[in-house]
């Protein structure tokens, strides 16, 4: 069927047909078989009210045909729609020809008018079937399909037949028993009067909707259908909803108006605009790209509204011109790039101008990036020499930052005996060299970029006690150093001590930790 828009009258007229379809596959009641009695009469009563509302549709293309002066293109119209009013009682005519002749097959009415057998299958079967597949519905189905044919060339729209088979209904090809039947079979089989009856009299309600539909598109060609515009909205047009302060606000303030009557077809750069209310909604990205000297690239818009007229269709053309902003943003850190390797490296990248719309995203080539929470402001955690940091907005790329990778300062190693550094020239006395402190401190500025990364600490040591080319004695020491009052008690002054550390480790802001390269990491202390 055409895409047309279908009246609450129709939309029930469906559902009916749909309960319809459903409850022949039944075994049917009594009570059942009433409801379709009920459905029947219902069915009956919209297509007698629809038929109105086309006669008066079709007056309504005559008397505005005569208003104009009876044209002769206009009375080729209300030709076309005196034609489709005869096809459509002709074929009306036939189906209630039908349903009679079903009735009286059946015994006919009682003196009240009702149905006598409301239960009677075969006769129907009889009648619209026949025993060589010759009934009256075959015949239907050809009439049916051939009406819509005429209204498809009167109105030059294209519409689908009436009547169709089981593997052609979209509801009957869900069912592999269904879908196999024809015409007749699908709708006549099986089926007690009072439902043959409601199936004609769908197709009854099927016919005068279409008839209705092609006589609008008739009464559309003569002027029948007046635009009327019974929506005024007062407008306010303005050059730009941002201004600076101390500069002058413009605009075009006026007047609006559409028709509830008409549904105009819009489009805008080829393509289909979305209707509400009788109002195209426009809402697309903005693409960027091809910027002058003053970050904005132009861009034009090309559409048309298109309404039906007295005339006939009425195409407006319209050119509206928009400029995109390249968006700019800014890069804030603690310091400035080169960043550091595995490490946390904390930015924030906002964009002033963009100001609400600022909805940024991140991706890194040679990092991984860890998002804050916060607009803009992520971690930056590098994992090769060089990072390209990619910034979106909205999904729509903004530009690439990249970064040069340092690696993390070794720190210095820092060892105290007793108290006294051991780089101190003039030695440690031998009755102050009962302890040693080891601790491995962190460059200055590496931990106030990263303090969560600059965590570093000795893994050991071993000292010994050493007299001339002689090692004494010695002792093994804990992370950050510890007793050696065993080694005091046996030094001379004279002798020296010999601190070999073991290792360096840094906790990173994960609570990884890792090994430090430091090379050799040997400490002499004179002892005096």
């Amino acid at each position: 069927m055409a895409g047309t828009k279908e009246t609450p009258r129709q939309k029930m007229i469906g559902m009916m047909y749909l309960v319809l379809t459903a409850l022949l596959a039944l075994q049917v009641t009594s009570a059942i078989l009433e409801k379709f009695v009920l459905i029947n009469n219902s069915l009956e009563q919209s297509i007698g009210a629809v038929s109105k509302v086309n006669q008066s549709t079709f007056d309504n293309i005559r008397g505005t045909v005569e208003k104009s002066g009876n044209r002769a293109a206009d009375l080729a119209i209300v030709k076309q729609a005196d034609e489709v009013r005869k096809l459509s009682a002709e074929v009306s005519g036939e189906l209630d020809k039908l349903k009679e002749q079903i009735v009286e097959s059946s015994g006919g009415r009682d003196e009240s008018g009702n149905i006598k057998n409301l239960s009677e299958e075969e006769s129907v079967a009889q009648l619209m079937i026949g025993t060589n597949r010759n009934g009256a519905a075959f015949k239907l189905k050809d009439q049916l399909n051939k009406y819509v044919e005429e209204l498809s060339r009167l109105s030059g729209n294209k519409y689908g037949p009436l009547a169709l088979d089981g593997k052609d209904d979209p509801i009957a090809s869900l069912s592999p028993d269904q879908k196999r039947k024809d015409f007749a079979e699908l709708n006549f089989a099986q089926t007690p009067v009072p439902a043959a009856l409601a199936v004609l009299s769908q197709k009854q309600a099927d016919v005068r909707r279409l008839e209705g539909e092609v006589l609008d598109v008739l009464a559309s060609k003569v002027g029948a259908q007046d635009v009327k515009f019974d929506k005024i909205i007062a407008m306010l047009s303005m050059d730009s909803k941002v201004v600076v302060a101390g500069t002058k606000f413009k605009g075009q303030m006026f007047l609006a108006a559409s028709s509830s009557g008409i549904q105009p077809r819009m489009s805008l750069n080829g393509a289909a605009v979305r209707m509400q209310d009788g109002q195209g909604i426009i809402e697309f990205t903005a693409q960027g790209g091809a910027y002058d000297k003053n970050g904005l690239a132009r861009r034009t818009l090309t559409g048309s509204i298109a309404y039906q007229t007295a005339a006939g269709l009425k195409t407006v053309p319209l050119t509206a011109e928009y400029f995109v902003a390249k968006p700019s943003y800014q890069i804030e850190t603690g310091t400035m790039p080169p960043l550091y390797l595995g490490c946390a490296n904390k930015l924030s990248i906002q964009s002033p101008q963009l100001g609400a719309l600022w909805n940024p995203s991140f991706s890194a080539d040679g990092a991984s990036v860890i998002q804050s929470g916060e607009k803009g402001k992520i971690t930056v955690v590098p994992s090769s020499q060089n990072v390209a940091l990619n910034i979106s907005n909205s999904g729509s790329l903004l530009g690439t930052e990249r970064f040069r990778v340092n690696k993390v300062p070794r720190p210095t190693i820092e060892v105290f005996v007793g108290g006294t550094r051991a780089s101190d020239p003039r030695g440690v006395p031998v009755s102050s060299a009962r302890s040693v402190r080891i601790q491995a401190v962190a460059d200055p500025s590496f931990a106030a970029y990263s303090p969560d990364d600059a965590k570093f600490r000795t893994t050991g040591a071993t000292v010994s006690l050493v007299r001339g080319t002689k090692r004494v004695t010695f002792v093994t020491v804990s992370a950050g150093g510890g007793s050696i009052g065993s080694l005091a008690a046996e030094a001379q002054p004279g002798d020296r001590l010999v601190i070999q550390i073991e290792g360096v480790q840094r906790q990173n802001f994960r609570g990884e930790v890792s090994d430090v390269p430091m090379g050799s990491l040997l400490q002499q202390v004179s002892l005096y």
